[in-house]
C-alpha cells in the first residue's frame, strides 16, 4: 500500500536526521614536521602533544627496546610497574597516551583507526632513530594489542624485532551476538554522543582489587564512554580479528583463562588465523589464573618474566610453563 503524501515528508526528515547522526571520528590533522621525541610528550606530525612516560636504564646498558600501548579508556600510566621490572633487565620501555585518551586532547573521543595507526607508525620511527643498533618490541594491552596487529599486518617493512599482544582487543562484529551489534549500530547511528558506563555488568577485569580501586578514582581513567567511540573500537577489532594471518613478525600471545572481557571464541578464532598458514612466529601462553588486565594482576609478575624470557629467545619454552599450557589447551 503506497505511502500517503502527508507522511513521504515526515518519512524523508526521520531518515535525514537518522543519518545526520552518524559516530564521529577525530582523525590527526595535516602533518607539518615528521614528529618528535621530547622528555615528556611525542609530538606527532600533525603538531599534537600525546603525554609520554619513558622508563630508562642507564644508557649505555640498553639491550632492548619496548614500545607499549594502553587498553580502551586507559592510559600511559598501565605500564608503571612493568616499565619499572624491565629496567633491571636493561630495557627502556616508552609508553604514550594514544589520542582522546589520559591527558591527551580531546579525552573521550575516537581518533580512527588510520590515525591510530599512524601515530604508532610514526613514533616507532622516531625510536628507531634514538636506537638504531637496538631490537625494538611492541608490546599492546588489549586495544593496544588491536592497533598493533592491524599495523603490523598492513605493513610488514615496520622496524620491529618482535610483538607482545596481552589480552587483544579481538571481539569482532562476527563473534558478538546479532543483538549486540544491532543495539550498537543504532545507538551509534542515532545518538553517538550518548556515555554508557560498565555499571551492573557484574564483570570482573582483575583480582588486583587494589588496583581496581586506584584506577576508579584515577581521574584519567575513562568512566564513561561516548557511544561512537565503543563503535570506533569495535570496527578496529573488525580488523584486527582478520588481519592475524598476515603478521609475519615473532608474536608472543598472553591471555587469561579467567578473561571476561575478551571472550575465549574471538581468540581462538585469532589464532586459528594466525596458524593455517603454517607460519611458526607465534608463541602462545594461557594463564590458569589471569585475567583481563594480565599485566596488573596479582601474578603480574609472573608475566613480566615470561616477556623477558621470550625477549632473550623467542623459541626458547616460558619459565611458568605457560606456553606448554596453551598447547595443552589448543590440542597441539
Amino acid at each position: 500500500m503506497p505511502l500517503k503524501k502527508t507522511k513521504l515528508p515526515i518519512l524523508l526528515l526521520l531518515l535525514s536526521n537518522l543519518l545526520a547522526c552518524t559516530p564521529m571520528i577525530h582523525p590527526a590533522g595535516t602533518a607539518l614536521t615528521s614528529g618528535q621525541i621530547l622528555t615528556h610528550y611525542y609530538i606527532t606530525p600533525d603538531g599534537t602533544q600525546l603525554p609520554l612516560k619513558i622508563w630508562q636504564p642507564p644508557k649505555q646498558e640498553i639491550k632492548s627496546v619496548i614500545i607499549a600501548l594502553h587498553g580502551f579508556n586507559d592510559y600511559s600510566n598501565f605500564f608503571q610497574q612493568p616499565g619499572n621490572y624491565f629496567i633491571q633487565y636493561n630495557a627502556i620501555s616508552y609508553a604514550y597516551d594514544q589520542r582522546g585518551f589520559g591527558e591527551s586532547p580531546r579525552p573521550g573521543l575516537w581518533a580512527g583507526v588510520d590515525t591510530y595507526i599512524d601515530d604508532l607508525k610514526n613514533f616507532i620511527q622516531l625510536v628507531k632513530n634514538k636506537h638504531p643498533n637496538t631490537p625494538i618490541y611492541l608490546l599492546g594491552e588489549s586495544m593496544g594489542g588491536a592497533i598493533i596487529i592491524t599495523a603490523m599486518a598492513r605493513s610488514d617493512l615496520l622496524p620491529v624485532n618482535g610483538i607482545i599482544l596481552a589480552a587483544p582487543a579481538i571481539w569482532a562484529r562476527q563473534t558478538m551476538p546479532w543483538y549486540q551489534n544491532a543495539l550498537l549500530w543504532i545507538l551509534s547511528h542515532t545518538v553517538p554522543w550518548l556515555k554508557v558506563t560498565g555499571d551492573g555488568l557484574e564483570i570482573q577485569a582483575s583480582d588486583n582489587i587494589e588496583m581496581l580501586k586506584a584506577l576508579g578514582q584515577d581521574p584519567l581513567v575513562i568512566k564513561e564512554t561516548r557511544v561512537e567511540a565503543i563503535y570506533g573500537l569495535v570496527n578496529l577489532m573488525d580488523q584486527a580479528l582478520f588481519s592475524a594471518n598476515a603478521i609475519t613478525a615473532n608474536t608472543l600471545l598472553l591471555y587469561g583463562e579467567k578473561d571476561e572481557i575478551i571472550p575465549k571464541e574471538p581468540t581462538y578464532q585469532f589464532l586459528h588465523h594466525f596458524t593455517e598458514s603454517g607460519k611458526n612466529n607465534l608463541m602462545i601462553a594461557f594463564y590458569v589464573n589471569g585475567y583481563h588486565m594480565l599485566l596488573r594482576d596479582l601474578q603480574a609478575a609472573v608475566l613480566w618474566n615470561d616477556i623477558t624470557a621470550w625477549i632473550n629467545s623467542v623459541s626458547a619454552p616460558l619459565p611458568s610453563g605457560a606456553d606448554k599450557r596453551a598447547l595443552l589447551l589448543l590440542g597441539k
